[in-house]
C-alpha cells in the first residue's frame, strides 16, 4: 500500500517484528532463453510512511502508534514547536558565520527539524545517541549548548562537550562509523543488563557503507538494544536515493531479520511515536529497529555545496509546501493551543539566540598551536620532541618578520 503524504499509513506487520513493513515485492522473470531477467521494481512517488499530521496540520489517527503520542500536552505541543524553531534558528546563525568566514564549514540540517526533534524527544536521559555531523536539534534535546557544537567546525577543538555528560556522542565526520560504535556500545550495556537504548543516526548515503551493513549485522546476531535512525533527505550529496538502493531503505532491516518502519520525516508527532515505540522496543530485549525518516535536505549538503547543480527549484518548492514547523504551527493554530503572544515571544528569544551564537563565537580563544604535540605519546617520544622545536622555530620567523 503507498499513499501520499497527507494521509495515514500504517505498518504491516511480519514476522521479523511488530512494525515490520513490506513493500512491492520484486521476483525473477523467466525467458525463453537460457538467461534469466531481473524485474525492474516499480517505483512508487509516494512513499509508505507512518504519518500522524499532515502537511494542512490535520491530525490523523494511526492504530499503531497513537498511542505513544496519546499522553501529549498542550505544553509538549508548543514545546516541540520552540525546539524546531530555536535549532532552525541556531543553524541559520551557524550557516551565515560560515559565509563570514567565522567557520571553515558548516552541515546544516534545514528541513530535517521534524525528524531530529521528534527521535531526540523519544530518547530518555540514560539512552545513548550517536549522531553523525548534522544532528543539531538532537544535540539540543539532549541539553548540548548549541555553541559548543560550533568548535569542531571553527577548528578552536576536537568536539566542544564531554559524551558522558549528555550520553551525547562526539560528532563523527567518517561517514556510517558511528553505527558500528553505536552497536558496540548497545552490545556491551546488553551485558551489563542496563535498562537503556542506544540510537544511531546516519543519513541515507551512508546506508550505502560497508560499516553499517556490519553494524546491522553485528546488532541482529548479539539482539542489541539499538535503533538506527536513517534521515533519509533524499540527496547524498548529489547523488539521489535511486542511484544507491532498489528498494526503500527501511525494507534493508528483513533481509537482517529486524523490523524496519518509514515514518514522514516532517512530522514530530509521526517521527516522536515511532522512535518511542522502537525504544522501547530496544530495552525490553527485542532487539534493533530500523527508521527511515522521509525528509529532505531544503539547503545543501555543507557550505561548500551548490544545490542547484544537481536538483530543480521544483522539487524544493514541493518540500518546502511539507515544512515541518509551518506544520506544526498550523495544528497548533487550529487546535487553539497557541496564541499570537506565543509565537511573538518565541520569536524574541530566537533572535536572542542568533545573537548569543554570534557572540560566543567570535569570543572562542585559538588554541594553542603546540598542543598538538601533547597527545601523540602518554611519555612524550624523542622525534615528537624534534619536531616541536622545529615547529617553535617555524613559529618564530614569522615573529621575527613581523618585528622587523
Amino acid at each position: 500500500m503507498s499513499v501520499d503524504s497527507s494521509a495515514a499509513g500504517s505498518p504491516r506487520r511480519s514476522a521479523a517484528g511488530k512494525a515490520g513493513t513490506t513493500g512491492s515485492k520484486t521476483g525473477t522473470k523467466r525467458t525463453t532463453s537460457r538467461t534469466t531477467t531481473r524485474s525492474t521494481p516499480k517505483k512508487s512517488t509516494d512513499p509508505e510512511l507512518v504519518q500522524l499530521l499532515t502537511p494542512e496540520g490535520k491530525r490523523v489517527k494511526n492504530a499503531e502508534y497513537d498511542a505513544y503520542v496519546a499522553g501529549i500536552t498542550p505544553d509538549d505541543l508548543r514545546g516541540l514547536y520552540r525546539d524546531m524553531v530555536l535549532t532552525r534558528r541556531f543553524d541559520a546563525e551557524a550557516t551565515a558565520l560560515q559565509r563570514q568566514g567565522e567557520l571553515g564549514l558548516w552541515a546544516s540540517l534545514l528541513g530535517q527539524e521534524a525528524a531530529q526533534i521528534g527521535s531526540g524527544r523519544a530518547t530518555r536521559e540514560d539512552d545513548y545517541v550517536f549522531p553523525t555531523y548534522r544532528e543539531h536539534g538532537v544535540a539540543w534535546c539532549r541539553g548540548v549548548d548549541p555553541t559548543n557544537l560550533l568548535g569542531m567546525f571553527r577548528g578552536v577543538n576536537h568536539g566542544g562537550w564531554d559524551p558522558n555528560s549528555n550520553n551525547f556522542h562526539l560528532y563523527t565526520i567518517v561517514i556510517g562509523s558511528q553505527t558500528l560504535h553505536a552497536t558496540g556500545y548497545a552490545m556491551g550495556i546488553a551485558k551489563d543488563g542496563a535498562d537503556s537504548a542506544v540510537i544511531a543516526y546516519f543519513g541515507d548515503g551512508a546506508s550505502s557503507q560497508g560499516d553499517v551493513a556490519e553494524s546491522f549485522t553485528f546488532s541482529a546476531v548479539y539482539n542489541a538494544p539499538v535503533v538506527f535512525f536513517c534521515q533519509n533527505n533524499q540527496w547524498a550529496i548529489s547523488e539521489p536515493t535511486e542511484k544507491q538502493t532498489r528498494v526503500p531503505l527501511y525494507q534493508r532491516a528483513q533481509g537482517y531479520g529486524f523490523p524496519g518502519v518509514r515514518v514522514d520525516g516532517n512530522d514530530v508527532l509521526a517521527c516522536l511515536a515511532v522512535t518511542k515505540w522502537a525504544l522501547e522496543r530496544a530495552r525490553s530485549g527485542e532487539g534493533p529497529t530500523l527508521v527511515e525518516a522521509y525528509t529532505y535536505r531544503m539547503g545543501a549538503h555543507t557550505t561548500s555545496d551548490d544545490p542547484s547543480r544537481y536538483r530543480g527549484d521544483e522539487e524544493r518548492l514541493a518540500w518546502e509546501a511539507k515544512d515541518p514547523i509551518l506544520r506544526l504551527r498550523r495544528y497548533l493554530e487550529a487546535s487553539n493551543h497557541a496564541d499570537e503572544g506565543f509565537f511573538a515571544e518565541l520569536e524574541a528569544e530566537s533572535e536572542a539566540l542568533g545573537r548569543r551564537v554570534r557572540e560566543v563565537v567570535r569570543a572562542m580563544p585559538d588554541p594553542d598551536n603546540f598542543a598538538i604535540f601533547e597527545n601523540v605519546y602518554a611519555d612524550g617520544h624523542a622525534l615528537v620532541d624534534e619536531e616541536r622545536a622545529q615547529f617553535a622555530a617555524y613559529q618564530a620567523s614569522f615573529a621575527d618578520v613581523e618585528g622587523a
